[in-house]
């Protein structure tokens, strides 16, 4: 049973509702205004559910996009806020199963996408575990902004209060990326001791919240602070604890961890009211999978911050991916974990489940899971240094490359068939994405390189709501390949930090430090809402203000939806209204969005 749902306790109830009635819950994510349905047609396919349970006020805006990628004598959508009786012919056809609980579809690939299979047994192993990990207790509070349909959230956020039986408060993510603000709001008002999300959460709060704010918080209840879904950034631990230290929060209060769904959620995590433990290594021999103590004579030094260790019956090994035999501490290899919380595997997809649920290691009972995670131990805690396989992590979620890079070959004539690369970059502390494209040899002479970045920045933003930091147009044939025709991302990766490419044409998003407008100080007109939106969208995009056109969409330049929600909290505070978090996706264009919101606020000051 597939649930389409806003955050909030609707998809609650329906989540628990499948659980109590053995019916197979998959949670998956409504797609927005004109976001595209290419993920969520592929889980529709991969699934094959029997019903959609959603929200009348939902179906209502995605029913004509649904209509186009399913059969409604084959799946019926049930709107559970007007629900009636459900017929008997209709309730005898839907697929019972007493021990798979739901399939967490990982945020991955939009033409494979890989359903973890989680079991009753996976979730009540992985809550007692994160319940021991974290010493919750009855007395625990918790607050989550993380979405209901990914699992930080819905493990932690929604499932251990349940199982554990303390206060959990949920609020939206787009509440929280519009004012980052309220997120520490309401673990102040609520005193939570336990509440937590990715890098980027923690960065937007220094970056968004005012010192004045500040004054009105006490976060001295706050005993994990848990930080985990990508690769943890000591700096970013760093500029948050300075930021609010002034107001209760201690840098023990950080609780570094891994995990993954596949193993339904945690796999390690560390110890309360112990600091941190980060190791300055030395990082050209990091890239090398060498460990190596960086020093004053080193170059360039990577901050790595440990995740902690294995809890209850969980084991957790670093193996050699060639030989698959266990390396020594503090050798690198890949970390392969065991135990009742790793998951059943993915849903039809056998083949794949041999490799990557079906491990065994020499002297060592139990099966293991290739977490495709590079890593080592020292002195019991986990570090993880990089993926073998060529994933992406932006924002705490998992983009494929290849479906990018087909994404970007497919939106302009001019690009090449099997000639891109994407990958991530480090910039500011940050995972950005670059893509590396070859150019058809017959555009080589008149390539309009403004037109190309157009189409891929758009395309890239419709499809996977990013936003692109560079491009680089290079010549045909010229993208490194292996023997057998393979991208090699690592090696573009490489010709692009060290500026070795064969370019044709390239961009480069501008990250600037623009002093904006000062909201408070400015008068309410059409014409300063249109300066206003000009001002904040250049200094976010990089563009010059020359470069924006009112009647030109926002995705076509790129604006991904973490940037649009905050720019939305932003502009309510400014206009003193509240604004619906699809703003940006409803009016899609400065000339549209500015016609709408002067019409809103001249209406509230009748």
């Amino acid at each position: 049973m597939l649930l389409l749902y806003p955050q909030g306790l609707e998809f609650l109830t329906a989540f628990l509702g499948c659980l109590n009635a053995d019916i197979i819950a998959v949670p998956a994510y409504p797609p927005k205004g004109n976001q595209k349905m290419s993920r969520l047609q592929a889980i529709i396919k991969n699934c094959q559910p029997d019903v959609i349970l959603t929200t009348s006020s939902l179906l209502e805006k995605v029913k004509s996009k649904l209509g186009q990628i399913i059969d409604s004598n084959q799946i019926k959508c049930i709107c559970t806020d007007q629900l009636g009786t459900i017929s008997e012919e209709l309730a005898d056809n839907l697929t019972i199963d007493n021990e798979i609980a739901f399939l967490q579809y990982t945020s991955g690939s939009t033409g494979n996408p890989k359903g973890v299979i989680v079991s009753h047994e996976n979730i009540l192993h992985n809550s007692a575990y994160i319940q021991t990990a974290f010493q919750l207790t009855e007395e625990s509070v918790s607050v989550t902004w993380l979405p209901s349909f990914h699992d930080m959230g819905l493990i932690d956020g929604i499932i251990q209060p349940l199982y554990t039986g303390f206060l959990g408060v949920i609020m939206s993510p787009q509440a929280f990326l519009q004012k980052p603000i309220r997120w520490l709001e309401a673990i102040s008002y609520y005193r939570a001791t336990h509440s937590g999300g990715p890098n980027l959460g923690y960065d937007l709060c220094v970056e968004k919240v005012t010192n004045e704010q500040i004054k009105n918080l006490d976060l001295s209840c706050w005993l994990s602070a848990y930080n985990g879904s990508e690769p943890i950034q000591y700096k970013t631990l760093e500029r948050f604890i300075n930021k609010f230290q002034s107001c209760g929060f201690k840098s023990h209060y950080f609780y570094p961890c891994y995990g993954m769904a596949e193993s339904t959620l945690m796999v390690s995590g560390g110890e309360l009211e112990k600091e941190p433990i980060c190791l300055n290594l030395d990082a050209e021999q990091l890239a090398k999978n060498i460990i190596c103590e960086g020093n004053g004579n080193s170059t360039k030094v990577k901050e790595l911050v440990g995740c902690g260790h294995s809890w209850l019956d969980t084991d957790i090994q670093i193996v050699n991916p060639e030989t698959e035999t266990i390396c020594e501490d503090n050798q690198i290899g890949e970390v392969w974990v065991s135990g009742s919380s790793i998951a059943q595997g993915y849903w039809q997809q056998s083949e794949v489940n041999t490799a990557v649920f079906s491990n065994k290691i020499d002297s060592l009972n139990g099966c293991y899971l290739r977490t495709g995670d590079l890593g080592f131990i020292r002195n019991q805690e986990l570090f993880i240094t990089g993926r073998i396989k060529d994933l992406i992590i932006i924002w705490g979620k998992n983009y494929y490359p290849q479906d990018i890079e087909n994404t970007v070959q497919n939106c302009h004539p001019a690009l090449r068939k099997d000639g891109a690369a994407a990958f991530s970059l480090e910039v500011d502390n940050q995972e950005r994405l670059v893509i590396v494209q070859e150019v058809e040899r017959t555009y080589l002479r008149n390539l309009d390189t403004n037109e190309v970045v157009k189409a891929i920045r758009e395309a890239v933003s419709l499809e996977y709501e990013l936003q692109v930091y560079a491009i680089a147009l290079i010549k045909p044939a010229s993208i490194a390949k292996t023997s057998s025709g393979k991208i090699q991302r690592y090696a573009c990766r490489d010709q692009y930090i060290t500026q070795t490419l064969s370019l044709v044409g390239e961009w480069q998003q501008k990250l600037t430090t623009n002093e904006l407008i000062k909201d408070s100080n400015l008068e309410i007109t059409e014409d300063n809402i249109i300066n206003w939106l000009l001002t904040k969208l250049t200094g976010i995009l990089g563009l010059e203000e020359d470069e924006l056109e009112i009647e030109t969409s926002f995705s076509e330049y790129g604006l991904d939806s973490s940037v649009a929600l905050t720019l939305t909290g932003e502009l309510g505070e400014w206009l003193e209204m509240e604004l619906e978090p699809t703003l940006f996706w409803e009016y899609t264009n400065i000339d549209e969005l500015t016609e709408y919101l002067w019409e809103e606020w001249e209406n509230d000051q009748d």
